[in-house]
């Protein structure tokens, strides 16, 4: 029986899908990098993925199923291992008499249709489906069983690079209680490999999540979820214990919300963790921050601002008094924009105190307290106190009340540069926000240095980027950049990913920042004190020369810094 490579080749170049010397080109890096045939094509864009299953299909005659599609019953999966089925790319999908249907990305290759026959019994019947399709297949239909990516983690992760930091306290006995249950050698293995993963790969947040039929592990890189290899279903609740135990939390608690921290040294550099565990009605979802120093840009140069923009927050972080607010999403980097203006102002002759819910990362020579609201210590208690300290500059981690807020408001009036955060999605809007707290105008006029809303987007990946054009017909609006941007056609030029191992193959790697800031000018401060609407207020800083956040963003589009798609990802347009 012909292989499938020669096969492939024959039904490719009959159909006019592949040319012999794109065909030649394919051989050659197969010859000198390996891989599969069929992968390296793609990996050429010679031809698209569906196009070459359907080929496939049409020219060996077999269906060509979409398995997305199909609910596998697990009996019938369970007719071969996951580790077959893993090693061939093939899972079984149905039964009917004595023959068995088997979904398959080479339904030619023979050692593995003998192989199955000779574990069931069965006729095999073959049908075409994508790689990708049978790996999510075979991850769904064995739910229970390692699967030989988390073996292979596990068996290659070094754990001596991974050493638990402890604070120095006093054991009790239910820490002593808690170390023993601890050091389950194969939780701890698993657990730590997860974590590595996350710091190998930069993910700023770990999510493990009880599904009904499995357990869901994913990690945010560069703000985007992604999902990853997940331990059996059936080591959840070891987990979980595993890392209340890391954080000293209560491991006989399933009922309530718990918040903890760690601290782990992996490979000789020490990363902090913040953990929140919440009970859900499948089990406790685990949400772990990762905390990484080494990655944390706390220099307002090298954040990503342009030059305007950081020309204004140095400006305005060197006045005596006033307030500073920076505003955007969750996970927008706010925190560390305010950390950031923190560390250019420090000196020996500054007392520098911030208030944060929770504290995330400790700087050196400035005090930092934590909210803890169990036992009353709230943002308005902590400012109270603070300003009894005789503090130069105030940090409060976020403004979420009238009590906070009138606080910050008299300190920046009494003397004091305060610097908070508020949740609002455009500079415009936050002046709107204070006035809708409760806080008088003539104070906001007042107090209010400038406003910053941000976002962090994506940047194109340098090892895979790759230019494309579009023209007039489907950049609309666009049409009116300038000829630098546009050719004779009218056509504007961009940039994008096309995907590597540099960049896990999603076409990005790394964020940078965006932003619109919002100065208090004079025209601006008689629309405060007039109670004026957001849009006009945003119009006036328009006109004034403020740049809105798509606009930057935009910008940041034409220098091939990032995408289109990621410009819209992050912003609304009215933004």
């Amino acid at each position: 029986m012909a292989s499938l490579k020669d096969r492939l080749t024959d039904i490719l170049i009959h159909n006019k899908l592949l040319t012999t010397e794109q065909l030649s080109q394919a051989l050659e890096v197969q010859k000198q990098k390996g891989g599969k045939l069929s992968d390296i094509i793609i990996d050429l864009s010679f031809i698209k993925q569906e196009d070459l299953m359907l080929a496939l299909s049409q020219g060996l005659g077999l269906p060509l199923i979409d398995l997305k599609r199909l609910k596998i019953d697990s009996e019938v999966a369970g007719l071969i291992s996951s580790e077959v089925a893993r090693h061939y790319q093939i899972i079984p999908i149905s039964i009917m008499g004595d023959t068995i249907t088997l979904a398959m990305v080479d339904p030619l290759n023979i050692f593995a249709l003998d192989h199955v026959f000779s574990l069931t019994g069965y006729k095999i019947n073959p049908i075409i489906s994508s790689a990708h399709d049978i790996a999510q297949a075979i991850e769904l239909a064995y739910p229970d069983e390692t699967g030989g990516i988390i073996e292979d983690l596990v068996k290659e992760m070094a754990s001596s690079l991974i050493e638990l930091v402890r604070e120095e306290k006093e054991a009790s006995p239910s820490d002593q209680e808690l170390d023993r249950i601890s050091r389950q050698g194969p939780v701890i293995k698993i657990t730590n490999m997860i974590v590595e993963e996350a710091v190998k790969k930069k993910a700023s947040d770990i999510l493990i999540e009880p599904q009904e039929k499995r357990l869901r592990l994913r990690l945010r890189i560069d703000g985007v979820l992604e999902e990853e290899p997940a331990p059996p279903k059936n080591m959840h609740p070891s987990i979980v214990s595993r890392v209340k135990v890391m954080s000293n939390l209560n491991i006989s608690e399933h009922r309530l919300p718990q918040d903890g921290r760690f601290r782990l040294k992996i490979s000789g550099k020490e990363i902090d963790f913040r953990v929140s565990i919440l009970p859900s009605s499948l089990g406790e979802k685990v949400a772990i921050r990762v905390l990484d120093k080494s990655q944390a840009m706390l220099d307002i140069e090298k954040l990503g601002f342009g030059e305007a923009v950081i020309a204004t927050l140095k400006k305005a972080s060197l006045m005596p008094h006033g307030m500073i607010l920076v505003c955007g999403p969750t996970g927008s980097g706010k925190t560390t924009t305010l950390y950031s203006i923190l560390k250019f102002v420090d000196s020996p002759e500054k007392n520098i105190v911030t208030v944060e819910d929770p504290v995330e990362y400790q700087l050196e020579g400035i005090n930092q307290v934590t909210v803890r609201t169990e036992i009353g210590l709230t943002f308005g208690g902590a400012l109270r106190s603070i300003l009894r300290q005789d503090p130069n500059v105030i940090m409060i981690g976020e403004i979420r009340d009238y009590e906070t807020v009138d606080i910050a408001i008299k300190s920046a009036l009494t003397g004091h540069l305060v610097l908070s955060t508020l949740h609002t999605t455009t500079a415009a809007g936050a002046i709107v926000r204070l006035v809708n707290m409760g806080v008088e105008p003539y104070l906001i006029d007042s107090s209010l240095i400038c406003v910053v809303a941000q976002r962090l987007l994506r940047r194109v990946c340098n090892h895979c980027r790759e230019e494309y054009s579009l023209g007039p017909e489907v950049t609309g609006p666009l049409a009116h950049r300038s000829a630098k941007q546009a050719d004779t056609e009218g056509k504007i030029r961009f940039f994008r990913g096309k995907g590597c191992p540099n960049c896990l193959n999603s076409g990005y790697s790394g964020r940078t920042v965006i932003a619109e800031v919002l100065i208090l000018s004079p025209k601006i401060r008689e629309l405060i004190l007039a109670r004026a609407q957001e849009h006009l207020i945003k119009r006036e800083a328009r006109e004034e020369g403020m740049r809105t956040l798509r606009e930057n963003g935009m910008e940041l589009v034409y220098q091939g810094v990032t995408t289109i798609e990621e410009v819209l990802r992050v912003t609304a347009p009215d933004e």
